[in-house]
């Protein structure tokens, strides 16, 4: 029965902004800091192919930030093992190999029984290709409204520049 009402409570949520997640440093964000922003919300990895859109999440960090864009790197090491690292060495490798500034929070299952709620609702809000659930690789991207709704979600293959459109888009709608 707790599952159940687990499931339930899950998905009544309605945006982000009810949820929490730890940092890094493992200490409790809610999201609801983020309210009015529109967020951009990624599982990372440090050892994987797409690891190099670091790089461009950092530039789109750099370059919205200003006008409402958080991005927000969610450490996961379900695929493949590619996030082998504790705490430390994840902040200590997006910092010198990427010069990441933006928020990273402590690794998480995107997937699973252990799917952090953030990913179980991310995932129910927008399914991926032919409608499937899971989350099929890292550097899975979200694009949430300033209301904090789902707006879009992008396989890890779509680099962060071709994101530029639809941030635009929700950046420039003051009520998207």
């Amino acid at each position: 029965m707790a599952v159940c009402l687990g499931y339930l409570e899950e998905s009544a949520m309605s945006n982000v902004y009810q949820f929490e997640a730890n940092s890094l440093a493992g200490q409790p964000v809610p999201l609801s800091q983020f309210q009015g922003k529109v967020m951009l919300v990624v599982n990372t990895a440090s050892e994987c192919g797409f690891t190099p859109q670091y790089e461009g999440l950092q530039k789109l960090y750099d370059e919205y930030h200003g006008r409402g864009l958080e991005v927000l790197g969610f450490p996961c090491n379900q695929f493949g093992k590619q996030e082998p690292g504790d705490a430390q060495q994840i902040g200590q490798f997006c910092e010198t190999r990427f010069a990441v500034r933006f928020p990273m929070f402590a690794k998480v299952d995107v997937n699973g029984a252990d799917a952090h709620p953030l990913y179980q609702w991310l995932t129910t809000e927008k399914r991926g290709v032919l409608g499937t659930q899971g989350i099929k690789w890292n550097f899975t991207k979200f694009l949430l409204r300033r209301d904090g709704t789902v707006f879009k979600r992008y396989a890890p293959t779509t680099k962060p520049d071709e994101l530029r459109a639809d941030i635009e888009k929700l950046l420039s709608d003051p009520a998207a």
